[in-house]
């Protein structure tokens, strides 16, 4: 019997200040803090999409990578991919938040950006 994975429950990712990182995940990104159970260390856990079953978990912790020197473009580095039915309200949330990205270097509609510990999120279109 082969093993048949179904989807992508959750990615987590070290922040080191859960509050200062939440207006980035809730406000730029527009997704939606969802409750977190009482875990030993402070965190969020975030709704990707219209239901629960797909979740970004914020972990408060000291990051053991390094915040500089990770490359320019995050498509380089680690990260977590996101899509969106389209990409324009997302370049105007990141644009009216001063918020940096770089386009996809393959030529996809799509884009690179990282929140303020580093971490790199891609955001692809795909439309419906």
């Amino acid at each position: 019997m082969s093993i048949q994975f179904l989807t992508l429950h959750h990615a987590s990712l070290i922040v080191s200040d859960t509050e200062k990182s939440l207006p980035f995940y809730k406000d730029v990104l527009g997704l939606k803090q969802i409750e977190r159970p009482p875990l030993p260390f402070p965190g969020a856990w975030l709704q990707v999409g219209a239901s629960s079953s797909q979740q970004i978990h914020l972990l408060e912790l000291d990051n053991p990578d390094p915040t500089t020197g990770r490359p320019e473009h995050g498509g380089r580095d680690r990260h977590v991919a996101l899509t969106v039915a389209s990409l324009d309200p997302v370049l105007e949330s990141l644009g009216k938040n001063q918020v940096s990205y770089s386009l996809s270097k393959s030529g996809r509609r799509a884009l690179f950006c990282r929140d303020r510990d580093g971490n790199a999120i891609e955001i692809i279109e795909q439309p419906q």
